[in-house]
C-alpha cells in the first residue's frame, strides 16, 4: 500500500487503539526485556530503594509483561497494582502466577486514566520513555497517576529526565549520496541525476532512530531540557525544550544532530542514571538523528548554537515533533522541523 499523500489526523480513540495494539505483539516486549541496560537499571533502582518499597503499595503504570511489578514484589512491596491497557496483560497474569507473587501483584486491564484503585500508593514505577524521550506521550499517563493516586511525598521511579543534543557527522549517509556518482565507472551508466532524489529521500524531515557512534559526535553534548516528575505538568509537556550551545572538537562536516535522553532514579547512596548517550552502552532507544538539509564544515572550536522545541504532532498526539533553530559558525540561522514517520492514518483506513 502506498504511504504517500496527505496524512489524516487520527481522533484520540484511534490514536490510543493504534498505540496499545502495537504492544500486543511479543516482539516489542522481547526487545525491551533483552535490553540489559534498561531492564537491569530498573531492577537495580528498585532493589536499592527496597527500604522505601518494603511493606508499601506500588503502582506500575503501563506494566507490560509485569517484570517491574515482580521486581517490586521481590523488593518487599505489600501490594503492586500492575496497570496495563493492552492484551499483553493476559500474559502478565501468567508470569505473575509463574513467579508465585499473585498474592501481592494484581494485574489490572485498562488505562491508568480509567481504572479505580482501592487505595492510594506510596510508589509509582513506570518505563514510559519513548524514542527521543517523549514519543508515545506515555509520560502524560504517569503524571495523571501521580496526581490521582500517589501519596504526598511518594517515590517516583525514575524521578527526573534530561534531554541532550549534539552535532554529528554521518559518513555512511555521505557515502550513500556519493554512490550515484560512482555507478558510471562501475557499469558504464551515468546515474548521477539520482543524487538529488537520494538527497530528498535520505535527508528528509523524518526523525531517524539509529545508533550513533561516539567517534561521529563532534562536540560535548548540550542539555536543553530537564523534567522533574514530581512537579512537571501535562500542560508543560505540550512544548519541551530550550537553548543549546556546543563547540566543535575539530575539523569535520556536520550533517545532522542527534538527540538522546537520560533518566535518573533516586537511590539512598548515589542516584542511578539510565543513559541513551552515544558514549554509553547501546539501548533499544538508540538515538534520534535529525539530518540537516545542507551539511556545514566546522573547525576546532566552531560554535554551534540554537534552540530545540519538542511537541505533539498535529496528526497524532502520541507522535513527537522536534523543531530546531540553529547557527553553525558564522552561518545564518537555519530552521527545520522533524517528526517520526507515522503511517497509521493509511494503515487504519
Amino acid at each position: 500500500m502506498s504511504r504517500a499523500g496527505k496524512k489524516r489526523k487520527l481522533d484520540k480513540s484511534r490514536q490510543d487503539r493504534v498505540y496499545f495494539d502495537s504492544y500486543s505483539d511479543v516482539s516489542i516486549h522481547e526487545e525491551m526485556i533483552a535490553d540489559h541496560v534498561r531492564t537491569n537499571a530498573y531492577r537495580t533502582a528498585i532493589f536499592k530503594n527496597s527500604e522505601l518499597i518494603r511493606g508499601k503499595v506500588v503502582l506500575d503504570v503501563g506494566a507490560g509483561t509485569g517484570v517491574l511489578s515482580i521486581f517490586c514484589a521481590q523488593a518487599g512491596a505489600r501490594k503492586v497494582f500492575a496497570v496495563e491497557a493492552c492484551s499483553i496483560a493476559e500474559q502478565a497474569e501468567k508470569i505473575v502466577k509463574q513467579n508465585k507473587v499473585e498474592d501481592r501483584v494484581e494485574v489490572i486491564r485498562g488505562t491508568v486514566e480509567a481504572v479505580d484503585l482501592p487505595e492510594q500508593v506510596d510508589v509509582i514505577v513506570s518505563e514510559w520513555m519513548g524514542y527521543a524521550l517523549l514519543h508515545e506521550s506515555m509520560l502524560n499517563s504517569v503524571l495523571h497517576a501521580r496526581d490521582r493516586w500517589l501519596k504526598p511525598g511518594g517515590l517516583i521511579l525514575p524521578s527526573r529526565a534530561e534531554l541532550y543534543i549534539a552535532p554529528v557527522s554521518d559518513p555512511v549517509v555521505e557515502d550513500r549520496l556519493c554512490f550515484w556518482y560512482t555507478v558510471q565507472d562501475q557499469y558504464g551508466v551515468d546515474m548521477s541525476c539520482m543524487a538529488d532524489f537520494a538527497l530528498k529521500c535520505i535527508k528528509n524531515s523524518d526523525i531517524t532512530v539509529s545508533t550513533v557512534a561516539g567517534q561521529d559526535v563532534l562536540s560535548h553534548p548540550a542539555r536543553f531540557a530537564e523534567l522533574d516528575l514530581s512537579s512537571v505538568t501535562v500542560e508543560e509537556l505540550r512544548s519541551v525544550g530550550g537553548a543549546f550551545r556546543c563547540t566543535s572538537f575539530g575539523s569535520a562536516t556536520v550533517n545532522a544532530f542527534c538527540v538522546y535522553f537520560t533518566v535518573t532514579f533516586p537511590c539512598p547512596d548515589n542516584p542511578l542514571v539510565l543513559s541513551t548517550s552515544p558514549f554509553k552502552p547501546e539501548t533499544h532507544w538508540k538515538q534520534a538523528v535529525l539530518y540537516l538539509d545542507d551539511p556545514a564544515e566546522v573547525v576546532q572550536d566552531t560554535p554551534i548554537t540554537g534552540s530545540v522545541s519538542m511537541y505533539p504532532s498535529e496528526q497524532s498526539a502520541r507522535h513527537v515533533c522536534v523543531h530546531v533553530d540553529y547557527n553553525i559558525g558564522e552561518q545564518k540561522t537555519e530552521s527545520k522541523t522533524f517528526s517520526i514517520p507515522d503511517w497509521t492514518s493509511d494503515a487504519q483506513s
